[in-house]
């Protein structure tokens, strides 16, 4: 790929990249400065701002791995520079992807309405089950260290060997890199089913709760109708963009260790970058708080332009 091309793929990737920086970093420092105003700081605002603050230092991670990769690749050689960005590449990574799944139980648990006994225990201790299914898979966080560390290691003998004859070295890696792909998906498994039981969920008790209000004489919709809705919107879309994120990540991982060129890497990891970017603005919109200060700021802006 030409100098120019390569300027051109990192352009359109940093503004994707930016546009994150800039959704998230308005939920975290909406949600601060409500903390430092009411003294308050609820659970919603917890994983709000965790979310937020992690996929900040993730987006910026990706630009500084696409701007080595593609510029100054030789800085990987040596390996230190690429186990410590693959070391919080890994933590940040696993952060987000809980933290939003996190979003969807807590989404649940708080709009949705069941009479099943242990469902209103759950529903009575919110914040608990979110913490709790937060801090178990933290095991999983050292398989991914151990798999990502593994393909890092592999990448810098591939590239090392790539003026050499690396036939053998490829060869023999395609067993370890299928392997590690597939536990590495194994990681994403239970968030991704996590997530799609709490949107059935979700959807089967705005069916109930229609069905309640057609039943009283109430008219098909209130304020309940109207969250469960919201909700189901919001984690809908955050399936698909994980679904997305997901693909492209693995595509990415092993084009990467494949040796494929920048051109042929550089599409899919800007595709990756639609899902730590794009879901912030799906969560302001979700959210009332959030989309009414957001429009406030845009009026107040506009205002100042003219």
């Amino acid at each position: 790929m030409s100098f120019g091309m390569k300027v051109s793929s990192l352009v359109v990737e940093a503004g994707i990249l930016i546009l994150g920086l800039l959704g998230n970093g308005f939920i975290g420092l909406v949600n601060c400065i409500e903390c430092v105003k009411t003294g308050k700081f609820s659970s919603a605002d917890f994983i709000l701002t965790s979310l937020a603050v992690t996929r900040i230092i993730h987006l910026w991670l990706i630009l500084s791995d696409t701007v080595i990769g593609g510029f100054f690749s030789y800085l990987y050689v040596e390996g230190k520079l690429s186990k410590v960005i693959s070391v919080f590449w890994t933590l940040t990574n696993h952060l987000t992807t809980w933290f939003a799944t996190c979003l969807s139980i807590f989404y649940l648990l708080k709009i949705a309405n069941f009479s099943h006994s242990f469902f209103i225990w759950l529903k009575w201790r919110v914040d608990r089950v979110v913490l709790v299914i937060f801090m178990g898979p933290l095991s999983l966080l050292s398989v991914n260290y151990i798999m990502h560390g593994g393909l890092t290691e592999l990448w810098m003998n591939i590239y090392i060997a790539h003026e050499g004859n690396m036939t053998s070295l490829l060869d023999g890696s395609t067993t370890f890199r299928l392997k590690t792909l597939l536990l590495i998906s194994l990681t994403y498994v239970i968030p991704f089913f996590l997530s799609l039981i709490s949107l059935l969920l979700l959807y089967l008790s705005l069916l109930r709760h229609t069905k309640n209000l057609q039943l009283n004489l109430m008219g098909s919709s209130d304020f309940s109708t109207v969250a469960h809705k919201r909700a189901i919107k919001v984690v809908t879309i955050f399936i698909l963009l994980f679904i997305i994120y997901f693909i492209s990540s693995l595509a990415g991982i092993w084009m990467s260790t494949n040796l494929q060129t920048y051109e042929a890497v550089m599409p899919v990891t800007v595709i990756s970058t639609i899902f730590p970017s794009g879901h912030s603005f799906i969560i302001i919109l979700g959210s009332r708080k959030l989309r009414q200060i957001a429009l406030r700021l845009l009026w107040h802006l506009k205002s100042l332009r003219k």
